[in-house]
């Protein structure tokens, strides 16, 4: 889709739009949470301010937002409840956007990949030429190897039968594999529109960064395949870039009346600033500033 100027703003008011993929829990909700709080209490430095909101849509930021700042999990995101939030944002140069930023249900893209189909709706949104791709760091689907089975099994006493038929469904599929079909579609009709930016976002980067590699490094050591695809497998008018980001801070607390507390949400609801729990690393640069890879996208 064309950038395009919209009268009324004569030509400082751009209308772009950027998709927002990922598998279920993978970090989208939260990060939209957090980031209207960010964009709401002007507490740390951003390349994006200043949001405005079209009609409707403040509840629901509301709620998420309240949410993540008592540390408590988010609701998923149902698939009947897809929607998109649509923020006017100005830059710190002065640029202004009208963003469109999709919030939906990690299951409407396992659906591409199980199912071989897309609603309406959702290849409407497939068309914007930025896409943030959230993977959970830590929740990482990894191939299993029948040999490695078979020596688990012979550890543990399990007897195995042999000539056994185990039924397989593409949900049990790596991680990487159904990313990597999912970036293919998107260069395939009626998907492809072009040159595309694609910002991958692993979320729950602080449960990563203790193996004190950049999240670059990360992606390769342990999505080797979507590694290998990201940088041979794009088309090359696509750009791509891997931040580290986290959204939420700290574990949070249960949903449940009798869960106990937790240390690292009580440690969140302490901070002076919220917007401190916050951390986007980008190669050897750390910030609080989640607009980051929005400002890169829409650049």
């Amino acid at each position: 889709m064309a950038d395009f100027v919209a009268l009324t703003w004569v030509v400082t008011m751009l209308e772009k739009s950027i998709v927002v993929l990922g598998l279920p829990e993978s970090g989208k909700t939260t990060y939209l949470a957090a980031l209207w709080h960010l964009l709401q209490a002007r507490k740390v430095d951003s390349k994006l301010k200043a949001p405005r909101l079209r009609a409707g849509e403040a509840p629901h930021l509301n709620e998420i937002a309240r949410r993540w700042l008592a540390g408590r999990k988010q609701e998923r995101t149902s698939q009947d409840k897809n929607r998109t939030v649509t923020m006017e944002l100005d830059s710190v140069a002065g640029d202004q956007f009208v963003l469109a930023f999709p919030d939906v249900a990690g299951e409407a893209f396992a659906q591409i990949w199980e199912e071989r189909e897309c609603d309406a709706e959702v290849i409407s949104s497939l068309g914007a030429r930025g896409v943030l791709l959230f993977i959970h760091a830590t929740d990482i689907k990894v191939p299993n190897w029948i040999a490695d089975e078979a020596q688990l099994s012979k550890r543990l006493g399990i007897e195995r039968a042999k000539g056994e038929t185990i039924p397989w469904e593409p949900r049990f599929a790596p991680t990487q594999v159904q990313l990597v079909d999912l970036l293919r579609c998107l260069q395939e009709p009626p998907l492809n529109v072009g040159s595309r930016r694609l910002a991958i976002a692993l979320s729950a980067w602080d449960l990563a960064e203790g193996e004190m590699q950049t999240p670059e490094e990360y992606l390769a050591m342990h999505l080797p395949l979507l590694n290998q695809y990201l940088h041979h497998g794009l088309h090359p008018e696509w750009e791509m870039k891997v931040y580290g980001i986290s959204a939420q801070g700290a574990e949070y607390d249960g949903d449940g009346e009798a869960d106990e507390p937790s240390a690292g949400a009580k440690k969140m609801r302490d901070l002076e600033v919220p917007s401190e729990r916050i951390n986007v690393v980008d190669g050897a640069t750390k910030s609080h500033d989640l607009t980051a890879p929005l400002f890169w996208l829409l650049d």
